[in-house]
């Protein structure tokens, strides 16, 4: 008897692995002790955008429990599994809709662990119906960023967008920070009329301190699409900024890294010192002879 698999044909042989009596292993990858195997689509022809894979392994097979795969090509094999990770759904704001919370607004930061430049928040009142090809920022490349930031503007009733800048950081720390940058952000909001009824924060933390208003989400950006929204419209934000910004410091990729700790950063930080946009309290300042000098006025150029 003969089977095709993936184009190839190759005759029956029995399988290599322990089966249960019932015919059925218990092993996620479905092989069966059936005439045909299992045939599952491969990572290359499984492809729907960027950074949206994540292999599928079973702990007891890193553990050595079970044998390992025949070589690739034979019947019995079986390509690697991939798995998609979740879109983001208006499924929390619907919620927040059918509890009589008229305005619903997603919020997210984006330059926390920057080293240089400011903090930037956005917030997000979304439209009802679902908007196509918005994801977690960092899930997308900066390509797609830009398309998105355009649908998000064109979809959303409300956008507010605040900064704390890198000396606001130095001064009053991190949360305080972002505290102030997200109500910039809701300040914006109320300038045009909206305030909110309900705010879906991403992270584990009522930074912004709204008390029973706020609703934090862990991972809020890869779930809610409000959130998704606001990090997709901070990230393009903050990153024009500091593009601007690598026209006056050009030996430190500020254009590419976007103050954070990249290599090429690094390395301009030890040959040069810090720019005026430093956040010069952090702990980085610690390693360099530079540590003790007040930041020079003005820009470079």
């Amino acid at each position: 008897m003969v089977v095709e698999e993936h184009g190839e044909h190759g005759t029956v042989r029995a399988s290599p692995y322990p089966v249960a009596r019932t015919g059925v292993r218990r092993d996620p990858f479905c092989d069966l002790e059936a005439t045909g195997p299992c045939v599952i689509e491969a990572r290359s022809n499984f492809h729907a955008g960027p950074w949206i894979h994540f292999a599928i392994v079973n702990p007891a097979r890193k553990a050595g429990r079970w044998p390992s795969r025949p070589d690739a090509g034979s019947v019995g094999s079986v390509p690697r599994v991939t798995a998609l990770a979740p879109r983001p759904t208006l499924r929390l704001e619907r919620k927040c809709w059918k509890a009589g919370e008229r305005l619903v607004c997603g919020i997210d930061e984006v330059g926390r662990g920057a080293w240089a430049g400011p903090v930037t928040v956005a917030a997000v009142i979304p439209a009802p119906e679902h908007l196509r090809g918005v994801r977690d920022s960092k899930m997308l490349t900066p390509e797609q960023r830009e398309v998105a930031a355009v649908s998000v503007r064109g979809w959303a009733v409300a956008i507010g967008i605040g900064h704390a800048s890198h000396e606001e950081c130095d001064t009053l720390g991190m949360t305080a920070a972002q505290r102030i940058a997200g109500q910039r952000a809701l300040g914006q909001l109320a300038a045009q009329g909206y305030e909110p009824d309900r705010v879906i924060l991403d992270g584990n933390h009522d930074y912004l301190q709204l008390g029973a208003r706020c609703t934090t989400v862990i991972k809020g950006d890869a779930t809610s699409l409000a959130v998704a929204a606001a990090s997709v419209v901070a990230k393009v934000t903050r990153d024009r900024m500091m593009a601007e910004e690598a026209e006056h410091f050009p030996a430190f990729g500020f254009e590419s890294n976007r103050g954070y700790p990249a290599p090429v950063h690094k390395a301009a930080l030890a040959a040069w010192g810090p720019t005026t946009i430093h956040r010069r309290s952090w702990i980085f300042m610690d390693g360099l002879c530079w540590g003790g000098l007040a930041p020079a006025p003005g820009r470079l150029f």
